[in-house]
């Protein structure tokens, strides 16, 4: 009894294997991504002024300004789009990473930089910080960065693949990477049963022969 109880998904592992909180991950980091792009898609010259503000990349030539003016955008927009659709969850996630650890570290940057230049309280500095939401409260904004950095994070490393696009397809797929009835991401599959919920993989005719 002891040792059946000891093959049990840990509770964590059975919460992420429903699928429930990656679905909500991604519904959120997603939509806030789509949200943030859009926005600056309709705002292009405000959205250049704020990249020039934050003193990161050369003024001359103005291709390297003008060139993450226009792609940045669109790709908050392609890595929402995936993550709320399911395809490519792991790359969308991982350049959300990236882009997150870019942005936030350069808000406090320039935050701090106000406080040292006007002395102003570093709890009452807000900013336009060309995220897409206006003049925001900085600790409030930096708090918020955090937060979608760990769901991009989550997202990044959860091994649940139900509700997504992903899944679907997969079914489609001879060698199945994902368990067929819980769409839980598992390597074991291909050599027995997956270890979630004991069910033999679905196997084509020719390779179960």
């Amino acid at each position: 009894m002891n040792d059946a109880l000891s093959l049990q998904p840990s509770l964590l592992r059975r919460t992420d294997a429903s699928g429930i909180p990656l679905l909500l991950t991604r519904l959120l980091v997603g939509g806030m991504f789509i949200y943030m792009g859009v926005h600056k898609l309709g705002h292009p010259i405000e959205f250049l002024k704020q990249i020039r503000m934050y003193e990161m990349l050369p003024e001359t030539p103005p291709y390297f300004l003008n060139a993450t003016a226009i792609v940045l955008p669109w790709l908050e927009i392609i890595c929402g789009t995936l993550l709320i659709v399911g395809w490519a969850i792991r790359g969308a996630a991982l350049q959300m990473l990236v882009m997150l650890s870019v942005f936030t570290p350069a808000i406090l940057l320039r935050a701090l930089a106000i406080h040292e230049e006007k002395g102003t309280p570093f709890m009452d500095i807000a900013f336009d910080c060309g995220c897409g939401g206006g003049v925001v409260i900085t600790w409030k904004k930096l708090l918020e960065n955090a937060g979608l950095w760990l769901l991009a994070a989550y997202a990044l490393f959860s091994g649940s693949r139900r509700f997504t696009l992903a899944m679907l397809l997969e079914r489609r797929k001879p060698y199945p990477f994902y368990c067929h009835l819980c769409a839980y991401r598992t390597k074991q599959i291909t050599a027995g049963l997956c270890p979630r919920c004991a069910t033999p993989p679905e196997m084509p005719a020719e390779r179960a022969a």
